[in-house]
């Protein structure tokens, strides 16, 4: 296994920091359709001992989601996975929400020793969305499970392909949250059972998963179990957790103290084979960081990599660890 990272600014100080810290693989967002600009980043990752491993975020393919592609999309998707193959980038990470990314309803939950953490109320959401001068327009675009499945289907079928030949694992990241519907639009990725059903639709080792710890602990699965389940088609891990009290609420914690036994997790990665890159993901926001970008600041993440790559030696070496009160 190895040990990744997102880098909120990247910056060369962050960069040095993750490289000291054990870093070994960077994440990065679609910088846009050149393939120099992929380029630059991959040589200035490269530049401070690091490797520039997964893209993930702000990809061309929110139309495609809906079914309202011209072609562009499709295209576009295309030449990023061509340029990631030539560069040797090796994971492209996407998800498959209609018209929204992650959602949170509060930033500045306190947790351990006032650190903030974020949280989701779906009975918030739908409140503040009631409230909107835009809420007329949220929803009006409304799209079916049963549409969503088709048009992913129909990316896959075109992307796979292009996948197998250039070297990339395409990894989907579930739904956060893993509701069945939200403002108006269907959720698929919100499920294990939903994830075997994505891998059968187009086989290939390219059709891959991203294992969200914290989306899966959203659903009420059991980790480790999951792990195993799903274990022959992980190809990027998200390792966080999350303390729920419904499938409409949940809390970030700090990666060593919610409920999943992260030692029982780490175990499942190695039983299952997992080798690829895993990174820490919505961390905390420590003492000083009230300004930064809320679950995406720096120390909670240096906490995290120390904590992680404890846990990824003691799996290594098969060293007993008891677990997690």
């Amino acid at each position: 296994m190895r040990l990744a990272s997102v880098l909120t600014p990247l910056s060369d100080y962050n960069l040095t920091l993750a490289a000291q810290c054990g870093v070994e693989d960077i994440t990065v967002r679609y910088p846009g359709p050149a393939e120099e600009d992929l380029l630059a980043l991959k040589q200035r990752i490269e530049s401070h001992g690091l490797g520039l491993a997964i893209v993930e975020g702000f990809l061309p393919i929110e139309r495609i989601k809906l079914g309202r592609d011209d072609g562009s999309e499709l295209n576009a998707m295309k030449s990023l996975i061509r340029h990631m193959g030539r560069l040797g980038i090796p994971i492209l990470c996407y998800n498959f929400m209609a018209g929204t990314d992650w959602v949170r309803t509060r930033l500045d939950v306190p947790a351990r020793g006032g650190a903030r953490v974020t949280e989701f109320d779906l009975a918030a959401a739908e409140r503040a969305v009631s409230l909107s001068a835009t809420a007329s327009t949220i929803g009006a675009e409304c799209v079916t499970a049963d549409e969503l499945w088709s048009n992913l289907e129909r990316l896959l079928r075109e992307l796979v392909p292009v996948a197998e030949e250039c070297g990339v694992m395409l990894a989907m990241h579930p739904d956060d949250p893993p509701l069945p519907e939200f403002r108006g639009k269907a959720r698929i990725m919100n499920s294990v059972e939903n994830f075997e059903r994505l891998v059968r639709l187009v086989p290939s080792r390219h059709n891959g998963i991203c294992f969200c710890q914290g989306t899966f602990a959203a659903m009420g699965v059991d980790i480790p179990a999951t792990i195993r389940r799903l274990g022959p088609h992980i190809r990027y891990v998200h390792f966080r957790d999350v303390r729920r009290s419904g499938p409409a609420h949940f809390v970030e914690t700090f990666h060593d103290n919610g409920p999943t036994d992260m030692v029982a997790a780490m175990a499942a990665y190695r039983e299952a084979g997992f080798t690829g890159p895993m990174r820490p993901d919505h961390v905390p926001q420590l003492i000083g960081e009230e300004d930064g970008e809320p679950g995406y600041t720096m120390l909670g993440r240096l906490f995290a990599y120390g904590y992680m790559r404890g846990l990824m030696q003691a799996a290594e070496k098969r060293v007993r660890v008891p677990s997690q009160s």
